[in-house]
């Protein structure tokens, strides 16, 4: 997430009414510039097919009209779908304070959305409850817009396992991964549950670039998002730092356990939580059970944002920041490994700014969209989308005017699959929805 002026806030509402869907963005805004300038040098060598460019022309996204039925599909007829004339959003939760991230782990009606200033709220069919799930603005320090209560996940076996997990920076600046106990009702932490599990730290002065997303993956283990605190040259590289990291592990041991095959799980070469490297600020990634993949999207500096996919067994990946920024050389020095190439870049100059990671689409009620991954950019408040065919993204489209959104924070899916988003200037919660 890129810190902006409060003017920008609200820009993407104004400029979503004149885009058009199928086509890419063609505006231009500038965004301030807060690290070294590049210096020209030759690229290291790159492991996966370079980055799709946003000027590649639109594939028409593929129609079906039947889906299956998913419990009793061989005794029953096909459900029968009308043919999809457009997408839409459906609100769900209004009147929030700049929401960031939500969750919904099972089918009972409630769903949690994180504050960013520290409290995390429950929406009840619709309904945001007067009483907060979380508050933890005595914990939270959150100055600056990329600061404050980040991300939420609950454990994968929940409500056998009643615990949930958040990500927040703390007063004195660094960042801290916690877990709670959710009460019998759902509605509410029992505050005494606090575990304070892994602090990262941080220099009292490197208040950006914290990320904060939080995924289980289908291995049950917890990956976590790091951002390199603003300082490129000192971190993303450094394995022995947690910072500019994906990181990766075994929460069924308290406080947590390194899980078995992390790279540097000896501890010797490197911290032995990192999973990946080489990254700015993953402010959002997701984990896809179906395919195996993780896509991470890497808020960029000065002229390309970008978005990685990566087979989520694959250790000790290499993303490349700051030796490259997409797949252009940004400051000089050599990787001990093959670094991996986004799978796709938005530049600046075709109305990128800062990357927000999606979701996968796997819900039943778009079947002609499965397998497609919706992603955003926080300043313009666009709303892409693309398939992965395993090498490039392929099958891309702008639904812009008909997803308009203030500006996107983050993305989630409901307990049945739908499609979240969550608009941090608006206060909304909207799901997508087919229009037939």
């Amino acid at each position: 997430m890129r810190e902006l002026p409060r003017s920008k806030v609200g820009i993407g509402t104004a400029l979503a009414a004149a885009f058009t869907i199928g086509s890419l963005l063609g505006a231009h805004t500038s965004v301030a510039q807060t690290s070294v300038a590049p210096t020209p040098a030759a690229p290291p060598p790159v492991a996966q097919t370079p980055a799709a460019q946003t000027s590649v022309a639109q594939t028409p996204v593929a129609q079906t009209s039947v889906a299956q039925t998913s419990s009793t599909a061989a005794a029953t007829a096909p459900v029968v779908l009308s043919p999809l004339k457009k997408l839409s959003l459906q609100p769900i939760a209004s009147g929030l304070v700049e929401p960031v991230d939500v969750a919904a782990p099972i089918d009972d009606g409630l769903m949690y959305v994180l504050q960013r200033a520290g409290q995390a709220r429950v929406v009840e069919n619709g309904r945001v409850l007067k009483e907060p799930f979380l508050n933890l603005k005595g914990f939270v320090k959150s100055n600056s817009i990329e600061q404050g209560l980040l991300g939420i996940a609950f454990h994968p076996k929940y409500p056998v396992d009643r615990r949930v997990f958040v990500f927040h920076t703390r007063k004195d600046n660094d960042n801290l991964l916690v877990s709670y106990t959710v009460a019998p009702d759902g509605r509410r932490v029992e505050p005494a549950s606090r575990t304070e599990l892994l602090r990262i730290d941080k220099a009292p002065d490197a208040i950006r670039h914290n990320a904060g997303a939080l995924r289980f993956g289908p291995d049950g283990l917890l990956y976590i998002s790091v951002g390199d605190g603003a300082r490129p040259k000192e971190n993303p590289q450094n394995t022995k730092t947690l910072l500019g990291k994906i990181l990766r592990i075994d929460i069924d041991t308290v406080p947590y356990a390194i899980a078995p095959g992390n790279p540097f799980a000896d501890g010797k070469n490197g911290r032995p939580e990192v999973w990946w490297y080489g990254f700015r600020n993953p402010w959002r990634f997701s984990t896809d059970a179906e395919s195996g993949l993780m896509y991470v999207g890497d808020v960029g500096q000065e002229t390309i944002e970008e978005i990685h996919i990566a087979k989520l067994d694959s250790p000790g990946l290499n993303f490349g920041w700051p030796l490259m920024q997409g797949s252009k050389r940004y400051l000089k020095g050599t990787a001990a490994t093959p670094l991996v190439a986004p799978v796709l870049e938005v530049r600046h100059d075709d109305n990128g700014c800062s990357i927000v990671g999606g979701e996968v689409y796997r819900g039943t009620a778009i079947p002609e969209l499965n397998g497609h991954y919706f992603y955003a950019d926080w300043c313009f408040g666009w709303i892409q989308s693309f398939r992965y065919d395993g090498s490039a993204a392929v099958d891309r489209k702008d639904w812009s005017k008909q997803l308009p959104a203030a500006m996107v924070s983050s993305f989630g899916h409901d307990a049945k699959g739908e499609l979240l988003v969550v608009d941090y200037d608006a206060g909304v919660v909207s799901r997508i929805v087919p229009v037939r």
